[in-house]
C-alpha cells in the first residue's frame, strides 16, 4: 500500500493517522510551515486536512504531486465567490448573495437583500471571524477593504443549523451519516448531537444535494455541508472539502467514523457503511484547560489536542454516546464546572436530547 501524506498537522491530520493505523496504512502528517524536503514517491497519495496552505517547501512539494487527491477542489471551496458560483449552476439552494467590488454600495445591497446584509471574506473567515453584518436599521457603509475581496449575502432567518458528513469513493460509490444539528455561539460550532428522530425526513433531500455537489466534482473522500433548516427547506451555508467539526461524534457514535472512511476512500479501499450506534452528543472545548476530572463520567471520550490554551481556540472535544438519553443528561450536569457559555451550550442540548 502506498504511503498517504496528510497536508497540514492539526488536530485533524492526527486524527486521520490515528484511524488509519488499525487499518495498516502507513500515514504522515505535515505541518504548513515545515521547510523540510519530503521523500515522496511517485506512487504515493496526497490528502488535507485544511483548504488553504502557506508556500513552503514541504507544501509546494505535496500540492504538486500527481496524486494529490481532490487539488482542485480545494481552491474552488475555499474561495467564497466560486463555492457559491459552483452552488447556483447545480441549481442547490443557498441564501442570496451578491459579490462585493469596488462599486457596491450598502443602500444597493440592503436594495437587493433586504434589512440584514452579512459580508463574508471570500477566503478564511472560519468560526465567525471575517464576517462583517449590514443592517439597515444601523446604517453603515461597506468596508472600503472589504471590496473586492467579499461577497454579501441575505441574513437568512432559520430555525436551527444543521450539517451532512459523506464520504465518496474513487468508484462514485458514496455513504452518508446522519443529519447532525449544531449550536453556535458567536460563530463557533459549540455542540452537536446526532441522530434525531425529526430530522430523518430530511435526509434523503441532504443527500441528494451533496451527492450532487461530490459527482459534479468527482471528490473522493469526506466532505461536509453545513445547512440553514428554514421550514421543511435546507440551504447550504457552507462546504468543507475535508472531514468536519460537526462529525466528530462517529467518533463514539459509529461503527467506522468519518476520519476512517476519509482514509479508505482516499487510498482506494472498500467504503464503510458505518452502523450508527446510539444518541451521540459532541461537546467542543474552547479555550478551556483540560480537566481529568472529566474521565470519572460514565461514558465519556476525551480528545485533547495538546495545543496551548487561548481564549476562542478550539483545544479539544468530548463525545458521548449511549441509547440511555437520562444517562446523557446526567453527564451534563456533571460538567457544568465549564465557564460561560457552556451553560448555553449543555442546556442545549439537554433540551434537544428530552425531545
Amino acid at each position: 500500500m502506498s504511503k498517504i501524506w496528510v497536508l497540514g498537522a492539526g488536530q485533524l491530520g492526527a486524527m486521520l493517522k490515528q484511524a488509519a493505523n488499525p487499518l495498516g496504512l502507513d500515514v504522515e502528517a505535515v505541518d504548513i510551515e515545515s521547510q523540510a524536503q519530503l521523500n515522496l514517491a511517485a506512487d504515493d497519495i496526497v490528502t488535507a486536512e485544511r483548504e488553504e496552505w502557506p508556500s513552503t517547501p514541504a507544501t509546494n512539494q505535496l500540492a504538486t504531486h500527481a496524486n494529490f487527491v481532490n487539488l482542485q477542489t480545494f481552491p474552488q471551496l475555499a474561495d467564497r465567490l466560486t463555492q457559491k458560483q459552483l452552488l447556483d449552476k447545480l441549481e442547490l439552494a443557498t441564501a442570496p448573495w451578491f459579490p462585493v467590488t469596488e462599486e457596491t454600495s450598502a443602500e444597493q445591497l440592503h436594495q437587493d437583500l433586504g434589512e440584514r446584509v452579512l459580508l463574508k471574506q471570500r477566503r478564511g473567515g472560519y468560526d465567525g471571524k471575517g464576517q462583517h453584518w449590514l443592517k439597515s436599521s444601523q446604517p453603515s457603509p461597506v468596508p472600503s477593504d472589504w471590496k473586492g475581496c467579499a461577497i454579501a449575502e441575505q441574513g437568512i432567518k432559520f430555525d436551527e443549523e444543521v450539517s451532512l458528513v459523506g464520504v465518496r469513493g474513487k468508484s462514485g460509490e458514496t455513504f452518508f451519516y446522519p443529519l447532525t444539528l449544531n449550536l453556535h455561539i458567536d460563530g463557533i460550532l459549540y455542540a452537536s448531537i446526532a441522530p434525531l428522530k425529526r430530522l430523518v425526513e430530511l435526509q434523503a433531500k441532504a443527500e441528494g444535494m451533496l451527492a450532487k455537489l461530490m459527482n459534479d466534482l468527482d471528490y473522493v473522500g469526506v466532505m461536509a455541508m453545513e445547512c440553514f433548516r428554514v421550514g421543511d427547506q435546507l440551504m447550504i451555508n457552507e462546504l468543507a472539502p475535508r472531514v468536519h467539526n460537526s462529525g466528530h461524534w462517529t467518533q463514539a457514535g459509529a461503527s467506522t467514523d468519518q476520519f476512517e472512511n476519509h482514509m479508505r476512500a482516499v487510498a482506494g479501499l472498500p467504503l464503510a457503511q458505518a452502523q450508527i450506534k446510539n444518541q451521540s452528543m459532541m461537546v467542543n472545548l474552547i479555550g478551556v484547560p483540560v480537566n481529568y476530572n472529566w474521565l470519572a463520567i460514565s461514558g465519556l471520550e476525551l480528545y485533547w489536542y495538546k495545543k496551548e490554551v487561548r481564549v476562542g481556540r478550539k483545544v479539544g472535544h468530548l463525545n458521548f454516546c449511549s441509547g440511555d438519553n437520562t444517562a446523557l443528561i446526567k453527564a451534563l450536569t456533571e460538567l457544568e464546572d465549564l465557564p460561560a457559555p457552556y451553560d448555553q451550550a449543555l442546556a442545549w442540548l439537554t433540551e434537544h436530547l428530552s425531545k
